[in-house]
């Protein structure tokens, strides 16, 4: 659904008034990331760090795909100091 919305000044700064109708088909959050380039504006939802990664480690447990790429190395400390 394509809007067209004019730029208002909201005291020293400029903004947009975003209708109700496209924040609820976005699903945006309350927090959003805000990108220019040239001639737009790009509106994104903040990502937290490490968002997903559960269902991931999850999925490739269950996959059998979580094992070690690169043989376990022993050392002379393994070897000689290491106590259980």
């Amino acid at each position: 659904m394509a809007t067209i919305v004019r730029i208002v000044r909201i005291g020293n700064s400029r903004g947009i008034r975003i209708p109700k109708a496209l924040l609820d088909q976005a699903e945006l959050p309350d927090e959003v990331e805000l990108q220019a380039e040239p001639g737009r504006l790009m509106v994104r939802a903040t990502r937290t760090p490490r968002a997903g990664w559960e269902t991931a480690a999850r999925s490739m447990r269950a996959a059998g795909d979580d094992e070690l790429l690169d043989p376990p190395s022993v050392n002379a400390f393994d070897e000689q100091e290491w106590e259980w």
